[in-house]
């Protein structure tokens, strides 16, 4: 347990890699020396899993009422830099535990984080039965699952990416990224129906009208991770016909950005390019 002050609010709270509670107290408050002996107490039994920090409200009204504290004991829970959840007043150990237990990672989340830091060191097949267990234990989460096709994409498992795609739920649509993920699955799984590339090209050279050409040859480049190339297909596709095939160009270019998360200053030119085009 250690006090907290306005200067040392960021270092202490914010930057902290554990969960981190703030009690806001006062020596003259009655139930602050009744909840905070229980609130040092478990941390203790923590082991340092998450930490306590005290503040005064007294000598730190500035941070008492950046967080809105109007009566105490008042305790916010802090998780990654955000506050994520609180409580006001003296709560029975049992519902203490339980408060504390929401800020713990779960153990799909404690799986997930194994199977990227596997992922990081090479371990790949490792990553991959921690992805799995991380499934295991929660089988609906589907932005877990999608990471994970998107890993077996990456190892070019298309079978096994295909599968896990069929377990997703009704509601996976909604989740950041399943339209870019579902394009370059595509992509790959229609490889084997589409001519080469430098098939395709030249069929693209001796024809540029030939807009279901270049819709191919981009889903080649899409499912080789060559997304600058396909993207100057489907921007001439865009170019030449906005209608094609239900706007098709448009569409598979936004999916084609959120792949190219790790390279937001290529997307936003490409982004300016495509508005251009449209307007």
């Amino acid at each position: 347990m250690s006090d907290v002050t306005l200067q040392n609010f960021e270092a202490e709270v914010i930057n902290s890699p554990v969960p981190v509670l703030v009690d806001f107290w006062a020596p003259w408050c009655g139930p602050c020396r009744t909840l905070g002996p229980m609130l040092e107490k478990l941390e203790a039994e923590a082991g340092g899993t998450w930490k306590l920090v005290k503040v005064n409200v007294d000598e730190n009204q500035q941070l008492a009422a950046h967080f809105g504290v109007r009566s105490i004991p008042h305790v916010v829970a802090f998780a990654e830099g955000q506050a994520v959840n609180q409580f006001v007043g003296v709560l029975p150990e049992s519902q203490l535990r339980e408060f504390i237990d929401t800020l713990q990672p779960t153990d799909g989340e404690l799986a997930v984080q194994s199977a990227q830091a596997l992922a990081e060191a090479g371990d790949r097949e490792g990553a991959r039965a921690a992805w799995q267990a991380s499934l295991a234990h929660e089988p609906e989460n589907d932005a877990n699952r999608l990471a994970y096709i998107s890993f077996l994409l990456d190892d070019n498992a298309i079978d096994a990416a295909d599968a896990e795609f069929g377990r997703l739920t009704a509601r996976a649509p909604q989740e950041d990224g399943y339209a870019a993920i579902k394009t370059r699955l595509d992509a790959m799984k229609g490889l084997d129906d589409l001519p080469d590339g430098a098939e395709l090209k030249a069929q693209v050279q001796a024809d540029p009208a030939n807009l279901a050409a270049r819709l191919d040859l981009a889903k080649v480049l899409i499912a080789r991770r060559e997304y600058q190339p396909a993207l100057e297909q489907l921007m001439e596709i865009v170019r030449r016909d906005r209608g094609f095939e239900d706007d098709i160009g448009r569409k598979t270019m936004l999916s084609v950005f959120d792949l190219m998360a790790d390279s937001p200053e290529v997307v936003s030119k490409w982004r300016r390019q495509l508005s251009t085009t449209l307007n």
